[in-house]
């Protein structure tokens, strides 16, 4: 397939890369007026490193990475399947380490980023490729998932606050009809929100379900000023990622635009993926508990403010294992653990064994 025209100055590559991540440090790890058009508003006190290298599954140097093969020929689903409330799994994955690097936005640049707070593979660094993620272990429950998972670590003063134990990647359908979701290639990668949004952004960004929470404190852009000082009680997030794929590259230069979130049919209720991204692939939202409560005012991320929070994901899922689970808990619209299992549905069966393998 002929690729689109791709010619940026580095003027433009640069812009597109100020918009999306950065930062310093290393731990071993035991509002109300609508966003606009208009550009970002920083928030006080970040800046941005220009990425100075590529990917080395880029060989061409100019941000975009494409599928092969592509996904085409496909038109959104407009289809209403029999309604059901759920049709989802998870992805149970311990935080592994942290480290100033990012593969997708300052690949091959370690110390480049702000600090990240990794989950998934333990073998995520600033050199990491699909290849290299493939090969590596992972601290997700299904030893199939190899994927890279991270986030801005989040401090406490100096004290990094790392989440303990597995945490929650819900993998969901994002549009009306579940039936059309397909797994994703392996080797997508994409950001979630920015470090560089304002508050209204973060506020206003579609993938923004509950904000931050602590205690009976709910849709927080702030972190919460009144957090109960009590064992049981930790700092929340949950944020959703886009689903709707342009079919034709793994990355762009923005490490956005391949990825769009879903829109709803005009005359409906209904979500369908937009006309330039027609591919459904599973909804990731990041559900995360960080182990921290009582007074909160010295608490930030590696990025800023609480407003700054944002995510990246690089698929490395083992393909078999990844489309199994696809198609029996969200095409098959149940609502799975990460072994695959309904309790609800237990005739359903789970997709893999007790070591959480495929059988």
């Amino acid at each position: 397939m002929p690729r689109r025209s791709k010619v940026l100055s580095g003027t433009l590559v640069a812009s597109a890369l100020l918009l999306t991540s950065i930062g310093i440090g290393t731990v071993a790890a035991n509002a109300d007026t609508p966003a606009t058009a208009s550009a970002p508003v920083a928030h006080s006190g970040h800046t941005m490193a220009v990425s100075t290298a590529a990917s080395p599954e880029d060989p061409d140097g100019d941000g975009y990475i494409p599928a092969n093969p592509p996904v085409t020929g496909v038109t959104p689903s407009t289809k209403e399947p029999p309604h059901r409330y759920f049709h989802e799994f998870q992805a149970n994955c311990a935080v592994s380490h942290t480290a100033p690097d990012d593969p997708i936005v300052y690949a091959q640049q370690p110390g480049k980023s702000h600090d990240h707070t990794f989950m998934g593979n333990t073998t995520t660094d600033a050199y990491s490729t699909t290849a290299s993620l493939d090969a590596g272990s992972t601290t997700c429950l299904a030893p199939g998932d190899r994927s890279g998972y991270w986030m801005p670590t989040m401090y406490d003063g100096d004290r990094p606050v790392l989440p303990v134990g597995p945490q929650t990647i819900y993998y969901k359908a994002g549009v009306t009809d579940y039936t059309s979701v397909r797994p994703f290639p392996k080797g997508l990668r994409y950001v979630v929100a920015s470090p560089m949004q304002s508050a209204q952004e973060f506020r206003d960004h579609p993938g923004f379900v509950e904000g931050w929470e602590c205690g009976d404190s709910f849709f927080n852009v702030d972190f919460p000023a009144d957090c109960p000082e009590r064992q049981d009680v930790q700092v929340n997030i949950r944020f959703q990622a886009p689903s709707c794929w342009d079919g034709k590259y793994l990355d762009t230069p923005d490490h956005k635009s391949h990825m769009a979130y879903p829109v709803v049919n005009p005359g409906t209720n209904n979500n369908i993926c937009p006309a330039d991204h027609p591919v459904a692939l599973p909804m990731i939202e990041f559900k995360m508990a960080f182990p921290v409560n009582g007074d909160l005012s010295r608490v930030r991320l590696a990025s800023g403010a609480s407003y700054s929070f944002h995510y990246d994901f690089f698929n490395a899922w083992d393909e078999p294992t990844l489309a199994a689970m696809v198609g029996h808990c969200i095409v098959g619209a149940l609502q799975c653990d990460a072994r695959g299992y309904d309790q609800t549905h237990p005739e359903a069966g789970a997709v893999l064994n007790e070591d959480y393998e495929l059988p």
